[in-house]
């Protein structure tokens, strides 16, 4: 699998980068939003932010090359409107997309134009067969750019992973890799 800096992985208005341990203070701001963390179970600790980056984010580059969390980030400033990712469910074999943004970043089609440029790369530069998403079930407006991606609508799903549990069956996507790239070709 290929390394995914995704440096390349660019499209009409943003772009990919890794995050770096000095994206802590930008993670922290994201991730102490009580508007950006509504569905995900409210905001998080200094101390848990700092955990997602180093074993979710950071360690995850290296023991899963090709997947990950990126800092989404305009192209023509430079500055960052949230992140994306490709990477597993936690305590699951299954790849999902999915994206947070900061609140002044919603509504102007990032988190599906990153999105579709990412189901792209995950399908036919990665070679993955299927990918996921989930969102909470009061979030109809993830549930509309997912559908917007690409991705359709299945039976909704429980998870065991202790930050999605308390959320009891959620709105769960998913598309194949052929579907999809026959819809989404070019």
């Amino acid at each position: 699998m290929k390394d995914a800096g995704l440096e390349h992985l660019s499209t009409a208005r943003l772009t990919l980068r890794r995050l770096t341990p000095a994206d802590e203070g930008l993670l922290w701001e994201l991730n102490s939003s009580p508007a950006v963390m509504r569905y995900l179970g409210g905001p998080l600790s200094e101390a848990e932010n700092r955990t997602m980056l180093d074993e979710r984010i950071l360690r995850y580059y290296g023991e899963h090359p090709g997947l990950g969390v990126w800092a989404t980030c305009e192209r023509n400033t430079g500055r960052c409107v949230g992140f994306h990712l490709l990477n597993h469910v936690r305590g699951e074999s299954m790849i999902q997309l999915g994206y947070r943004l900061f609140e002044q970043d919603w509504g102007k089609g990032y988190a599906s134009e990153m999105g579709v440029a990412l189901l792209r790369y995950g399908f036919a530069e990665l070679g993955l067969p299927q990918l996921m998403a989930n969102t909470h079930p009061d979030n109809v407006d993830s549930q509309r750019v997912l559908l917007k991606c690409g991705l359709r609508r299945k039976e909704d799903r429980a998870y065991a992973h202790p930050m999605l549990a308390p959320f009891g069956l959620m709105p769960y996507f998913e598309r194949d890799a052929a579907d999809w790239l026959a819809e989404f070709s070019g």
